[in-house]
């Protein structure tokens, strides 16, 4: 089976193929229908050449084992992947990875498309994907095949994805390049993927997230690491793009080094080196749709804490478009932009020095058992751990506490609720009802809040 076709029912009619989207040296992917959620997905399995391999099974075990993994990792700026099936192939059985389907484009052809890019607009792409390799460390694995065609920009937001994770590379025989690398990707590449018995760690993806910004910044591809072992020496960045800083040329340098040893160790602190921990801190005032949170961070700098809190919920309702309906319901709080949310929540966190913020309430609500799922005994204890509730009933919002002295996790309560009727006895979080509850644990726990 060289590839599935248009119309191909797969898992048992639960997924329908709609449209082959490529494949690569490893893995094949297709947009496919969930027939019975009514969304689009995609569905990447192993190609027909390593079908044919005879270590196929070995092959495909690592597939499977990674693809496990990555659907237990949620990180705004990492593919989600949904789950796993099985395929009769002949007498194969064809594991397949389910994944969400991005609106976008990918790096590489944004850049082809529009060129090189800025610092200003650059870094950000690569703190976000700084952030998901990071995560993905701390969950044991690392990516292998950082380059701009792995990174996803979604067209909502401009947000970037890290898709791809290089699985081929364990197809690959050990000291070798698969032969159908290209030269574009063997300048992301460092030499311990072409050395037999090499130690491979976070330091292979710094190298490779370096180079991918060398070709943001520049335009031009650096010189294969191979090449450079034989004492042919990298050009710095600044050397083809004088606009770039000298932070971030000697950033990109050191990140590139060529023996493993000599690079950051970590992706964080090769970040350190790339952006001033003063400029890290401040917190950046993105949003998908264009909102602006001067109002609140000001709010909150004056520790005007109540009006910061009404603020809140006028500019969510603002980002989803429910100013109108004056509540969010499951739909929107399952498609809140992920940036919009994280700028709120460190804006919260920064002027509470920690105390209060989505993701301080997201720390508490799961210290307790809290889950995607709505349980009313967790949400109830969770009440009265932040100062929601006292004696068994929920407060009125008048008698909320707007002061530095509220319990942890106190705010944002995110406004007064206009609606009497709703079951909340006073308190109204976020302006939704019970049934919504999960959809926002969901939300924080998906973008990583």
């Amino acid at each position: 089976m060289r590839h599935w076709d248009k119309g191909k029912q797969l898992h048992d009619g639960k997924y329908i193929i709609e449209e082959y989207l490529g494949g690569g040296g490893f893995g094949v992917t297709y947009r496919a229908q969930n027939r019975k959620e009514g969304k689009l997905v995609a569905i990447k399995t192993l190609n027909y050449d390593i079908q044919n391999k005879p270590n196929f099974r070995e092959l495909q075990q690592k597939f499977l084992n990674e693809a496990v993994s990555l659907a237990k990792c949620h990180h705004p700026h990492v593919v989600e992947v949904y789950g796993v099936f099985s395929e009769m192939v002949g007498d194969i059985q064809l594991w397949c990875m389910v994944m969400e389907l991005i609106d976008g484009t990918n790096l590489a052809e944004y850049l082809e498309d529009n060129g090189i890019l800025s610092e200003a607009k650059a870094l950000p792409i690569i703190q976000q994907v700084g952030s998901a390799l990071s995560f993905v460390h701390q969950q044991g694995l690392t990516h292998l095949d950082v380059k701009p065609e792995n990174i996803m920009l979604r067209k909502r937001g401009f947000e970037a994805v890290l898709i791809d994770f290089g699985i081929a590379r364990q197809a690959t025989t050990p000291g070798k390049l698969r032969t159908n690398t290209n030269s574009g990707t063997k300048s992301y590449a460092p030499i311990e993927l072409s050395e037999k018995r090499a130690e491979l760690g976070a330091y292979t993806d710094v190298y490779s997230l370096a180079a991918t910004l060398y070709v943001m910044l520049t335009g031009e591809l650096p010189f294969p690491s191979q090449f450079r072992k034989q004492n042919i020496p990298l050009t710095p960045p600044k050397q083809f793009n004088s606009d770039i800083s000298d932070r971030v040329n000697a950033a990109i340098v050191k990140g590139m080094e060529l023996e493993p040893q000599n690079r950051p160790q970590s992706v964080q602190e090769w970040l350190d080196l790339l952006i001033p921990k003063q400029a890290a801190n401040e917190v950046n005032l993105v949003s998908a749709v264009g909102i602006d949170y001067r109002k609140l961070r000001d709010l909150l700098a004056a520790k005007k804490w109540q009006e910061a809190d009404n603020e809140t919920a006028k500019v969510m309702l603002k980002v989803a478009g429910r100013e109108e309906a004056g509540w969010l319901d499951t739909e929107h709080i399952d498609n809140f932009p992920c940036e919009d949310l994280r700028t709120i929540d460190q804006l919260w966190v920064k002027y509470s020095n920690g105390r209060f913020g989505f993701s301080v309430q997201k720390r508490i609500y799961q210290s307790l058992g809290g889950t995607r799922e709505y349980d009313s005994e967790v949400w109830q204890k969770f009440g009265d751990k932040v100062g929601w509730r006292k004696k068994n009933s929920w407060l009125c919002y008048k008698d909320l506490i707007f002061s530095e002295k509220a319990p942890e996790a106190h705010h944002p309560v995110w406004g007064e609720s206009s609606d009497p009727s709703q079951d909340f006895d006073c308190v109204s979080y976020l302006k939704v009802g019970r049934s919504e509850i999960s959809s926002l644990a969901s939300r924080l726990i998906d973008c990583n809040i």
